[in-house]
């Protein structure tokens, strides 16, 4: 039955809207993740303030907030979450730069193109392990152990997919593997976490777990296809770095594997050069291969939807609706 509370709410609201909603939360966070810096020694804090210092989207902690509004009461338990899981998103973007060689994120210079990779290396490490050290300060073990698990599961995707790097036997399969673990495992523990923190019943810490991995890897894909066909003027970062390390992402796979009698593909796909990188992303656009991939995130947005349908209709439950459908206006546009 509706309530009368329930009816003064807006069917819908905008992505905008709904970190408004949670701005006073976000705030607090913000300012912690900044003051993260004054626990190193004073000889590493500066490096410490410089890379968590330019906010990004702030996904992971919206969706902790979020979860936690929309399954019971917003708390200083879920403000911790959402701290700890940006600080280990933060130190896998250091990484993830080491690796693919970017120059340029949130517009402004990676750690490794300003102090090399030595120290970034070390930088990012001393980040997750700052991260997990915070995440003890929860009385419920059970919430440090899944953010550990969490952390394992980012790194040990990365390491996969660095594996797998030019491997021409990569399926589908394999890819929806890595991207669970190495986007989508922080996007669960966000929002199984939040739900778990308001003590929800086991079935709405379940959907919303399956909410999370379900817009994490559409989250991925839609990355993935910015980096081929995005500009690094709109994105703030780097593009062009998958193709270059030997990534194969969801629209090469899928046309290597459509059968397809693409003249040269294994060799443009195995090159270093330059011009075949653009080549290659002038195939996969002509030949509907990106757009196929955008139906397939576009389907896995509307899977993470319906998982919604098990909460009680809420603003902060609205709030949460709000991220996959503007995922699915990103996925419009790139």
């Amino acid at each position: 039955m509706t309530t009368a509370s329930q009816e003064s709410l807006p069917q819908t609201i905008t992505f905008s809207e709904a970190f408004e909603l949670i701005n006073p939360h976000l705030y607090t966070v913000e300012e912690r993740i900044r003051a993260q810096a004054r626990s190193f020694d004073p000889a590493v804090e500066g490096y410490i303030s410089y890379i968590c210092s330019k906010g990004g989207k702030r996904l992971r902690p919206a969706l902790a907030l979020l979860a936690g509004g929309a399954t019971g009461k917003i708390t200083p338990s879920h403000v911790d979450l959402a701290v700890i899981l940006e600080l280990i998103h933060i130190a896998t973007l250091v990484h993830d730069d080491i690796i693919d060689g970017a120059d340029l994120r949130r517009d402004q210079p990676t750690a490794n193109s300003k102090w090399g990779n030595a120290l970034s290396v070390l930088l990012g490490d001393v980040l997750f392990a700052h991260a997990l050290k915070l995440s003890t300060n929860f009385s419920n073990s059970d919430i440090c152990r899944r953010i550990a698990d969490a952390a394992s599961e980012v790194c040990s995707g990365e390491i996969i997919q660095t594996q797998r790097r030019f491997d021409l036997k990569l399926t589908t399969a394999d890819y929806y593997r890595i991207v669970e673990m190495k986007t989508a495992a922080l996007f669960t523990a966000a929002c199984e976490l939040g739900a778990f923190i308001s003590e929800a019943s086991p079935a709405v810490i379940g959907a919303l777990k399956t909410f999370g991995t379900r817009l994490g890897v559409a989250y991925q894909i839609y990355d993935d296809i910015l980096d081929l066909s995005g500009t690094e003027e709109e994105s703030g970062k780097t593009l062009g770095t998958d193709l270059q390390k030997g990534k194969f992402t969801l629209p090469v796979l899928l046309l290597l594997h459509s059968g397809r009698e693409v003249e040269n593909l294994r060799d443009l796909l195995l090159s270093d050069d330059d011009s075949s990188k653009s080549e290659l992303a002038s195939i996969l656009g002509s030949t509907g291969t990106i757009e196929t991939a955008k139906s397939i995130a576009n389907r896995l947005i509307g899977e993470s939807c319906d998982q919604l349908a098990a909460i009680q209709d809420n603003r902060y439950a609205r709030g949460l609706r709000s991220i996959p459908e503007h995922l699915r206006s990103l996925l419009r546009n790139v």
